[in-house]
């Protein structure tokens, strides 16, 4: 025969499993490592938000015309006619990111030349754990007037942690 006691601990132990089990039924999942399936369909959505946003610049630019004249008011010194530097910004990342498959992360530089534009695309050349360990790149990409790639090249690899000592 079982005592009162042992009943009671039987009891007790059942409950807290209960609780338990429980709870980890409405905890939150672990966040798990992201596949690579999963990346892609993170960059296909980014480069589809990019077009998106690219056509919308597009036609805004249809609607009022000549974006020389509103851009620059119709003054003496108006850029001429072409894309914007935000346009040039994107068009350079979703371009570069088109031929090399992997998402941009940042334009760190922007130059307007006689050709078009000139800029400068930060993309992360390999996935390192920790982030500050991947290896970076920076690619020279060459627009001209429309904002159509005409040329890229690799300019510098570098460890996403490293600090450039400029003097």
């Amino acid at each position: 025969m079982v005592s009162r006691g042992e009943r009671q601990q039987r009891t007790t132990r059942r409950n807290t499993a209960k609780r338990a089990a429980d709870e980890r039924k409405q905890a939150p999942a672990r966040k798990r490592r992201t596949a690579p399936r999963e990346h892609a369909a993170r960059r296909d959505n980014r480069e589809a938000q990019q077009d998106t946003e690219a056509q919308q610049d597009t036609e805004v630019v249809a609607e009022t015309g000549s974006e020389e004249a509103t851009s620059a008011g119709g003054q003496e010194g108006a850029r001429p006619s072409g894309v914007s530097p935000a346009q040039a910004m994107r068009s350079a990342a979703r371009q570069l990111s088109e031929l090399l498959g992997r998402a941009p992360q940042s334009v760190s530089a922007l130059k307007r030349t006689s050709e078009g534009w000139q800029a400068d695309v930060e993309v992360v050349d390999l996935e390192r754990v920790p982030a500050t360990t991947s290896v970076m790149a920076s690619y020279r990409v060459l627009l001209d007037e429309s904002g159509e790639l005409t040329a890229y090249e690799q300019t510098r690899r570098y460890s996403r942690g490293q600090i450039d000592r400029g003097g």
